[in-house]
């Protein structure tokens, strides 16, 4: 005979905790991304800034590619939901966002704006072709390979977009508190839209995912950039090595669980 029961996601269920390690994660991966590219790799400095051509944002992705793709691969061959690689895979999904965007807005000269409308695209085009192969983007049916190939490009593009939306915001007027600010406003206008209305639940969710983001890169920058440019000019390793510290530490608190959703199994007597 047949049996309904719920079936178990390989991505987390959607919390005020998760929301919370989301945003500390995806500032982390800002002020890890500068701290490579700008730091590092001096892409701030009067020489570089010269330059049409900006190589550091492109070896800066590389380097968090190769991890990032090493995680996704992990992640999809993990029998089940593992709060530390899934997390884990999310900082690396937003530290190569950070130096991807920025490779798209300086090095390719499409700009903040041509950055941001480019991404966009990326973002709905992967929405749009996992609903058309696998007839939802709700996370919760995250429980195959094929969703979660789905997942993680969506992911990962939807990482690279919130860079460029935060600078693109940021630099048009607010400053990077100013675009916080912005942000934060956004994300409480979608957390009434779920709790006042029917509008569709996953809908919602990338909704809000995709502006954690620009949140934490607005809040990243205001951490590290220069305080003449609106920033408190913290020293960009350690504020990473705090951001990461909060994000370890809260995962180690906060309970982590996998989503659900209603499954068929079949049972033989």
């Amino acid at each position: 005979m047949s049996s309904e029961h719920p079936a178990l996601s390989k991505a987390p269920a959607v919390t005020l905790g998760f929301w919370v390690i989301k945003i500390l994660a995806t500032t982390l991966g800002e002020t890890g991304g500068d701290a490579v590219t700008m730091s590092w790799l001096g892409e701030t400095t009067n020489r570089a800034s010269a330059l049409a051509w900006h190589p550091g944002y492109l070896i800066g992705a590389a380097i968090f590619g190769v991890p990032l793709a090493a995680l996704v691969w992990a992640q999809i061959r993990a029998p089940r939901f593992n709060a530390w690689l899934f997390w884990a895979t999310i900082v690396a999904s937003t530290t190569a966002g950070t130096t991807l965007a920025d490779f798209a807005d300086r090095s390719l000269g499409v700009g903040y704006a041509g950055g941001s409308l480019l991404l966009l695209a990326c973002v709905a085009a992967s929405l749009w072709a996992w609903r058309r192969a696998c007839g939802t983007v709700d996370v919760n049916t995250v429980t195959s390979p094929r969703e979660e190939v789905f997942y993680w490009i969506t992911v990962t593009f939807s990482q690279t977009l919130g860079t460029a939306l935060g600078d693109w915001i940021a630099d048009a007027g607010p400053g990077y508190l100013g675009g916080a600010l912005v942000f934060g406003g956004a994300l409480a206008l979608v957390a009434g839209l779920y709790v006042a209305t029917r509008t569709s639940r996953a809908l919602l969710f990338w909704a809000a995912f995709i502006l954690t983001r620009p949140l934490g890169a607005t809040l990243g920058d205001f951490l590290d950039k220069a305080r003449s440019a609106g920033g408190l000019e913290l020293s960009r390793p350690v504020a990473t090595a705090a951001l990461g510290a909060a994000v370890v530490l809260l995962v180690l608190v906060l309970p982590q669980r996998p989503g659900r959703h209603p499954g068929r199994a079949e049972a033989r007597a």
